[in-house]
């Protein structure tokens, strides 16, 4: 199978200075670094997650579909007690440059109802957007910006949703990482079956590395 995993690297360095409004990355000063989880929560995986992240006690950020929070509002809520970030991802993964200006908005809408339900959250406190497949235009940014959203894409993408083995994904993530790094991994239906292990294997490496775990909000405090 093909894999793009190498190209992300370069793609992140190429599009970083284009779009200096997105959080791409934390400050390469310090030794901090997000770990951060797409396309939940899953009934399964996520609370498997949750263990291995409450074991080590690392703080990380969830991107969230509307329609998985719908789904299992109690496991929302387990996140969000166990002191993570939230953000938004979407209601059902569709692609944001193929939406309409008022469906963009219903779908960060919907699903910010649907968090802040969940997690009794008031709306101001959910306003990270991760396009799905970090897909985006400048109009995309521009509509954010004008809606108050903050766009968070990523610097490791280890392609995970492909389920090469939690092994390879660690390799990959320990071959790019360094400091400000915000790791992409999925806790969905696609990659979310390895999701545990995955991070199993990968906290206590890179802590011995003397990486700190910190929440998206706090690189965009750093940054400021």
């Amino acid at each position: 199978m093909l894999s793009f995993a190498p190209a992300y690297p370069l793609l992140h360095r190429a599009l970083k200075p284009l779009f200096p409004s997105c959080l791409w990355s934390g400050n390469d000063a310090d030794r901090t670094i997000a770990l951060t989880f797409d396309d939940g929560p899953h009934p399964r995986y996520t609370p498997q997650l949750l263990e291995q992240l409450e074991r080590y006690s690392v703080t990380a950020s969830f991107f969230w579909l509307g329609a998985c929070v719908h789904r299992s509002p109690a496991i929302a809520r387990a996140v969000h007690t166990q002191g993570h970030w939230l953000g938004l991802h979407g209601y059902d993964h569709q692609s944001f440059p193929l939406l309409s200006e008022s469906a963009l908005r219903q779908t960060l809408i919907d699903t910010q109802v649907e968090i802040t339900r969940a997690c009794q959250l008031p709306p101001t406190a959910v306003r990270d957007v991760r396009p799905p497949n970090g897909l985006f235009t400048p109009h995309t940014l521009a509509l954010l910006q004008q809606w108050e959203y903050r766009p968070v894409m990523w610097s490791v993408v280890p392609e995970d949703w492909v389920r090469p083995g939690a092994t390879t994904v660690v390799q990959r993530i320990l071959q790019q990482v360094k400091n400000g790094s915000i790791i992409v991994l999925h806790d969905g239906y696609h990659g979310g079956a390895d999701v545990a292990e995955t991070a199993a294997q990968l906290i206590p490496l890179l802590l011995a590395q003397n990486y700190r775990f910190v929440s998206i909000n706090q690189l965009w405090q750093g940054r400021s």
